[in-house]
C-alpha cells in the first residue's frame, strides 16, 4: 500500500487535491480524513465542548490515528471512524474500511506525530494564502456544518489562526512537495498521480 499524506491550513484545499488524485488514481483507493479522530468528550456539556480548541493538536487522538494507518499499511481492515459537527462528538460507525492499493491522509496537523510521518510514503504540502484560507472555510462551514458567521469569526481569531502561526506553517520543512493553489491545480494533479499510479504498479520513473 502506498501511503500519501496531505497537509496543510485549514481551507489549503488539502480535500481538493485529495478528491483530485483519488480521482485519478489506478485500482482502489481510500481517503482518511484526520478531522474524524477528534478526542471524544460525552461527558462534557455542549457548551463547553464547543469552545475547545479543535485546531490545537491535543485535540485528535494521535495514538488512535498511528494505529488504524499502522494497520491499514499492514493488509488489515479498520472500524471507520466519524464526527458530528453540529454535537462535537465522535460519531463511529459499524462499517470496516481498507485496506487498498492507495491510502490519502489528510489534516492540519498530519505531519505532527513523527510515527505518522515514518509511515508515510509521500508528503504534500497545500501552500495557500491565509486569506483565501479564511474565505473558503467560511463558506465551508456555514453550509456544510451549519454554523453562523460570528461563531466562526470568533473561532478563527481565537484558536485557527494561532495554531496555523504555532504549528501548521511549520509542517512545510516536512514535505516531499509543495503545492500551491490549493490543489486545484489539474497539472500538478496529474503530475503526482502519475507518479502514484507509477509507484503502485512498480514502473519507475
Amino acid at each position: 500500500m502506498l501511503l500519501i499524506g496531505i497537509c496543510g491550513a485549514s481551507g489549503s484545499g488539502k480535500t481538493t487535491l485529495a478528491d483530485e488524485l483519488m480521482s485519478r488514481v489506478r485500482g482502489r483507493a481510500l481517503m482518511i480524513h484526520q478531522d474524524a479522530y477528534y478526542r471524544n468528550h460525552p461527558d462534557m456539556p455542549f457548551e463547553e465542548r464547543r469552545k475547545l480548541n479543535y485546531d490545537h493538536p491535543d485535540a485528535f487522538d494521535h495514538d488512535l490515528i498511528f494505529g488504524d494507518l499502522k494497520r491499514l499499511s499492514e493488509g488489515l481492515p479498520i472500524r471507520e471512524k466519524n464526527y458530528d459537527y453540529t454535537r462535537h462528538l465522535r460519531c463511529d460507525s459499524e462499517r470496516e474500511i481498507g485496506p487498498a492499493g492507495v491510502l490519502i491522509f489528510e489534516g492540519i496537523h498530519t505531519f505532527y506525530d513523527a510515527r505518522v510521518r515514518d509511515l508515510l510514503d509521500l508528503k504534500l504540502f497545500v501552500k495557500v494564502d491565509p486569506d483565501i484560507c479564511l474565505l473558503r472555510r467560511v463558506q465551508r462551514d456555514i453550509l456544510e456544518r451549519g454554523r453562523q458567521i460570528d461563531d466562526i469569526s470568533e473561532q478563527y481569531l481565537a484558536t485557527v489562526k494561532p495554531m496555523y502561526e504555532r504549528y501548521v506553517r511549520g509542517y512545510e520543512e516536512y514535505a516531499d512537495v509543495i503545492v500551491t493553489r490549493g490543489g486545484r491545480g489539474q497539472r500538478i494533479a496529474d503530475v503526482l498521480a502519475c507518479y502514484i499510479n507509477q509507484e503502485i504498479s512498480g514502473e519507475t520513473l
